[in-house]
């Protein structure tokens, strides 16, 4: 299956697609722009409708029911009101950056980072503060709920883990050995979709690894996916430029593709 390019626009590291149901919007980021960026579905094309600009790398965008955002920051997780305003929630331990996020069914945002090979994180925060899962990944990138278990990518290792979320140690799942596993999104048949950076596609796959199709970009640094439309039947991808020497035409634009199935709802961020 061949995706469609769905935006005139080009990011240099777009990620982390968001559909945000109530508003009917989507929210997207790009990285090392530090932009949070808005945007309407028009058929399968993606009309941008306004953006967040930062000061520092933007990895990945939550909203809340009432329409807040939890942005990553470079190392802090930031609330950005409804009316503009923009609140520190917490401050993640990292050598590098914040990397790709999720809100877990409860309402929490996990987040994860990159930039010390074997000392990268994967944190939660709540009322609490900040839990940290994991604090031996190599890259933590795309997180995905299915049947009270959370999957969670490894890029480095190829690894995509698992555990029964929130009680259980991980496991790994399985591993992916051409291209690098990135961001990643579930279906209501209980299948993940992960982005694949190197290989120009989104792969759809078995909780136990058996890959069930392809959706091709054209765009080799393919990051990551998520289910929207009114019913979440339209997947979008981010792609990015970032690393390739003679980017193409396709390269860092967003992609849409209907694949026959239906993703699974995002739970809202609980502010």
């Amino acid at each position: 299956m061949i995706a469609s390019p769905a935006s005139a626009d080009v990011y240099t590291l777009g990620e982390g697609p968001v559909w945000d149901p109530v508003r009917q919007r989507l929210l997207w980021v790009d990285i090392v722009a530090g932009a949070v960026h808005e945007g309407r579905l028009d058929g399968e094309r993606i009309d941008v409708t306004g953006s967040h600009r930062f000061d520092s790398t933007v990895g990945a965008v939550a909203v809340s029911a009432e329409g807040e955002l939890i942005v990553a920051e470079r190392t802090a997780l930031t609330r950005v009101g409804l009316d503009g305003s923009r609140t520190t929630l917490a401050q993640v331990r990292t050598r590098g950056r914040l990397n790709d996020g999720a809100v877990d069914p409860a309402g929490r945002f996990l987040i994860g980072s990159l930039g010390q090979v074997g000392q990268e994180v994967l944190a939660r925060l709540d009322e609490t503060g900040i839990t940290y899962l994991d604090t031996d990944l190599t890259l933590s990138n795309g997180l995905a709920w299915i049947d009270g278990r959370l999957y969670s990518v490894d890029t480095g290792s190829g690894i995509v883990w698992v555990r029964d979320y929130d009680t259980g140690p991980r496991r790994e799942a399985f591993r992916i050995t051409e291209g690098l596993p990135d961001g990643m999104c579930a279906d209501a048949d209980g299948t993940l979709w992960i982005a694949n950076w190197g290989l120009g596609r989104v792969e759809r796959r078995t909780t136990s690894g058996d890959l069930l199709a392809l959706v091709e970009t054209g765009a080799p640094h393919t990051t990551s996916a998520c289910f929207a439309g009114p019913d979440l039947d339209i997947l979008v991808i981010t792609t990015a430029t970032q690393e390739l020497s003679e980017p193409g035409p396709l390269d860092g634009r967003l992609f849409t593709a209907r694949v026959g199935v239906r993703g699974l709802p995002v739970p809202y961020w609980r502010s």
